[in-house]
């Protein structure tokens, strides 16, 4: 039977859709009035600053498998509604830990961490000896966002930050606080990491020099080609940002009311 055919009936005959797999993080309940502070808070200096994007230096580190892992954007279940379908990466196989940086018109990185535990000491490590020469040299007034990792949350690391991205830091305990728990806001969740892992898993991955030259590979070619100034990439990528603030803005505007709604039916 053809492919169009099996298609045909599963969207007109059947009335389903295809949904991707997608891996979440648990919120707890006191995180969404964070999140939604932050948002606004950025929203408000974006409109003050239509630069302001251009300034800051994402970062995020991630723990890319030898064992292959399903490309979630090749996976596709077909239901008549989205029921939210989440899986888990195998955790036990080797691993590389990578760190990266993400400006609006260039990759920093990538930096592979030859240690299988990166502690305060390897952070700071990395971010003194990779990161601040770069960022002094392309941006000197940039900021650097990172999450509340507990590598990130080391007193040395605290104090190197304090020292060198004075009032320029978002991040946890930062002048522009970082909300827990939100890999969704960055765009090294939304667009490196599945772009780099999804081409290092087109093929298998035979060992763990093999992964890394696929690692470094795909992020040389998302510095070359894909987020180059004023490319359409860079544009996409601060849209969704702006999507991503202002729907985390109205979602808890509209529980807030929702609340509101049923504390006023509940009065006498």
């Amino acid at each position: 039977m053809p492919i169009s055919t099996v298609y045909k009936v599963i969207k007109k005959k059947l009335r389903l859709h295809a949904y991707k797999v997608q891996n979440v993080q648990v919120l707890e309940p006191d995180d969404r009035p964070s999140r939604m502070a932050f948002a606004t808070d950025m929203l408000r200096r974006i409109e003050d600053d239509d630069e302001f994007l251009k300034r800051i230096m994402f970062s995020d580190e991630a723990s890319v498998h030898l064992s292959s892992i399903v490309n979630r954007h090749n996976v596709r279940i077909w239901e008549s509604e989205n029921h939210h379908e989440y899986r888990d990466a195998q955790r036990d196989s080797p691993k590389v830990n990578v760190c990266c940086g993400l400006m609006h018109d260039r990759v920093i990185g990538p930096f592979v961490f030859t240690e299988k535990t990166v502690s305060s000491a390897v952070y700071l490590d990395m971010l003194e000896n990779f990161v601040f020469p770069q960022l002094e040299e392309l941006q000197p007034n940039a900021f650097l966002q990172q999450d509340g990792a507990p590598p990130h949350w080391g007193t040395i690391v605290r104090s190197s930050l304090n020292d060198h991205f004075t009032g320029r830091l978002v991040g946890r305990g930062g002048p522009i606080p970082w909300p827990p728990r939100s890999p969704d806001i960055t765009p090294l969740n939304f667009f490196l990491w599945e772009f780099v892992k999804d081409n290092v898993y087109r093929r298998s991955v035979s060992n763990i020099d093999d992964l890394k030259a696929r690692i470094t590979t795909a992020i040389a070619s998302v510095d070359a080609d894909m987020i180059a100034e004023k490319s359409f990439q860079s544009q996409l990528i601060n849209r969704k940002l702006l999507l991503k603030f202002t729907a985390l803005v109205i979602l808890h505007e509209a529980a807030a009311g929702s609340r509101l709604k049923r504390r006023l039916r509940e009065l006498p």
